[in-house]
């Protein structure tokens, strides 16, 4: 992918990572707040200006890890929710309206796995229930998620037979390969996406048939309203719903960038510096706006 062209030289308001890597319809973990500064890695935050800063945010429910997650950080472990209904979104959604509320405003907000999920789904609710509103952050950067199903058939959209195998499968093949067993078998080498799933980016994809989903008759309304990154990995079970949450936001205000791992955050350093412009671009994108 092209480098995206860096933005005028600014100060822009803190940046909020919404972290908590874990997977639609499992019970999964968060992390602490330290663990979080971590998790997201220096290696892209330090090719960024001073000007850019972070807050790294709990999540607000006590949860046990995740698979696999503490052989690498030990507990605390928080979550948006621990069981995926539309009452336990909505109950999160409440939570983190609050805290933009006390802590913001921000100039974008940062998201990893079920973070993806929570950003996701309060932005889609947004443009149903409070269209003529803005959105409390301007950009927002999604790395390694999708939108809930569940919020989805909420929001009316029609969910095929199709959509809910693929997205049961992905979410069993990448508990498997998020497993301790897994890690310590294989490590990195474990990621190997789903059989059968052409993960490879959007540009092939048939909007008729995203992986189930028919984006030709999704509802006009159903559009993240301001610029999108979105980062996956090719070689992510999940790299699937990613490109899925891809296709809600306005073309001409997002950018797709595969960082060609599995569902992590890679430390290589030409995938740090991809981030780090696209992090860039993104707030760039939302000053001109």
């Amino acid at each position: 992918m092209a480098k995206a062209p860096v933005p005028p030289s600014s100060s822009p308001r803190p940046v909020t990572y919404i972290p908590t890597p874990s997977i639609a319809a499992l019970k999964e973990d968060g992390l602490a707040t330290d663990q979080c500064c971590s998790f997201f890695p220096v290696s892209f935050r330090d090719k960024l200006s001073d000007d850019f800063s972070f807050d790294f945010v709990d999540g607000f429910l006590p949860s046990d890890p995740a698979a696999g997650v503490d052989l690498f950080y030990p507990p605390p472990y928080y979550s948006f929710w621990n069981d995926l209904t539309v009452e336990s979104v909505r109950k999160s959604l409440k939570w983190l309206q609050g805290l933009l509320a006390r802590d913001g405003p921000y100039d974008a907000v940062m998201c990893f796995s079920q973070g993806c999920s929570l950003i996701a789904s309060f932005c889609l609710y947004h443009q149903v229930e409070t269209p003529h509103q803005p959105l409390p952050f301007n950009a927002a950067i999604f790395i390694c998620g999708g939108v809930p199903f569940q919020v989805l058939d909420d929001l009316g959209v029609d969910i095929t037979k199709e959509a809910w195998e693929i997205n049961h499968k992905c979410a069993k093949a990448l508990a498997e390969q998020a497993s301790t067993e897994a890690i310590l078998k294989a490590g990195l080498y474990r990621w190997t996406s789903t059989e059968g799933l052409n993960s490879n980016g959007d540009a092939a994809l048939d909007p008729a048939n995203v992986f189930g989903l028919d984006f030709t008759k999704m509802p006009k309304h159903l559009q993240i309203k301001v610029p999108t990154v979105h980062i996956y990995g090719n070689k992510d079970p999940r790299s699937t719903a990613s490109l899925q949450l891809a296709q809600f936001s306005d073309p001409t205000l997002s950018k797709t960038y595969d960082h060609g791992g599995g569902h992590d955050v890679p430390r290589k350093s030409n995938v740090s510096e991809d981030i780090a412009r696209l992090v860039e671009w993104v707030s760039w994108a939302a000053s001109v706006r």
